[in-house]
């Protein structure tokens, strides 16, 4: 995952509250840093949408390939 995908993903799932979720949300397993913060940090983007995910229960089904705009080829 890109951040651009992640970015997109957050923004698809969460709406008018993902700038925010982003910003202000401190994710336990970042070790207690934001979205924005594990970003800046380097972290995967990937990672950070799991936890993100994770902590706002979003559902097993909606969380995988989230934020790409074509499925992957095979």
């Amino acid at each position: 995952m890109r951040r651009s995908e992640f970015l997109r993903a957050v923004d698809v799932e969460f709406g008018g509250r993902a700038s925010s979720l982003v910003s202000d949300l401190v994710l336990t397993q970042l070790g207690d840093r934001t979205a924005a913060a594990a970003l800046t940090d380097g972290l995967p983007p990937r990672e950070i949408w799991l936890a993100l995910c994770a902590e706002m229960d979003v559902p097993i089904e909606r969380r995988h390939g989230a934020g790409r705009l074509e499925p992957r080829k095979r």
